[in-house]
């Protein structure tokens, strides 16, 4: 089993409302799952975020929490509901309506990863799924939900910041001949999930560091998002979906030569939304 389920790296002071979390940049694949996975190693990890959490990690140094998973998507989803279980993997689960990412093989326990490739040869029992939820799922999400509800409570607001990455294919289908390719989307359910300014401070981040933003598509965020996205009480949530391409080779899953330029370059970006949660935003915004 992978080693834990989460580490949460506090800040030395806490200074705002903003939390950052990875779901799925854990890398901590069992040798028991790997003997039982028709796939390779290094096929098995084509869904993982990988690298999300050293993009992420200097975010305790701006006075933010940053919470990340220990197990592998391919293991356990975190950004799924815990009911998201797959009849098709899981046996003695039964079908209970249509769930357009459980039919993809993309419940809370993965049938397949990336383009589709199966990770089992046959079944997993209800059992089983059901450890890894409550060894892995619950304790991820007690932990950001506590991380959330601290912050509301030191500062009056929560802001989620939940940090992926996405294959640079993935833009293909909404990249237009003549217009600098998307290299970042913001998630916030159509502003179900997040106050409208703050994803302005968020996309203005970005832009200033010089890469090119678009909202909700093809990305509007899933779980995650739906959950702690509560912008009448304050809580707020914003998925970010990084283009690998600009850090990692997606083939070999190993950073690129630009991988330290662009960490600096997000460094100032993760500074920016940080300053967003800080106590003189709130003051201004109620005056």
């Amino acid at each position: 089993m992978p080693k834990f389920a989460y580490e949460v790296i506090h800040p030395q002071k806490r200074l705002t409302s903003v939390v950052f979390a990875s779901p799925h940049s854990g890398s901590d694949y069992p040798w028991t799952f790997l003997r039982r996975t028709r796939l390779n190693e290094h096929s098995v990890r084509s869904s993982e975020d990988a690298y999300v959490d050293r993009l992420f990690e200097v975010a305790p140094q701006m006075g933010a929490p940053f919470i990340k998973a220990g197990a592998p998507r391919a293991f356990v989803d975190l950004n799924r509901a815990p009911d998201e279980l797959d009849p098709a993997l899981i046996d003695g689960v039964s079908r209970s309506g249509h769930n357009p990412r459980v039919a993809s093989g993309l419940g809370v326990i993965p049938r397949v990863v990336a383009n589709g490739k199966a990770i089992y040869s046959g079944k997993i029992s209800v059992e089983e799924a059901q450890q890894r939820i409550d060894t892995y799922w619950r304790p991820y999400h007690e932990a950001l939900q506590g991380q959330m509800d601290q912050a509301h409570l030191m500062f009056g607001e929560a802001i989620l910041i939940d940090c992926h990455s996405m294959p640079h294919e993935a833009m293909d289908a909404i990249s237009q001949r003549g217009v600098r390719r998307p290299e970042i989307v913001l998630g916030d359910r159509f502003g179900a999930a997040a106050d409208g300014a703050i994803v302005d401070r968020i996309e203005a981040a970005f832009a200033d560091a010089g890469l090119t933003v678009v909202r909700n598509m093809p990305f509007a965020g899933a779980y995650i998002t739906q959950k702690y996205g509560r912008p009448a009480r304050g809580r707020h949530a914003v998925q970010i979906e990084i283009d690998r391409s600009l850090y990692m080779n997606e083939q070999s899953i190993r950073p690129n030569g630009n991988f330290e330029g662009f960490k600096k370059v997000l460094r100032s970006v993760i500074a920016e939304i940080s300053d967003i949660g800080r106590p003189s935003r709130l003051s201004l915004a109620a005056e």
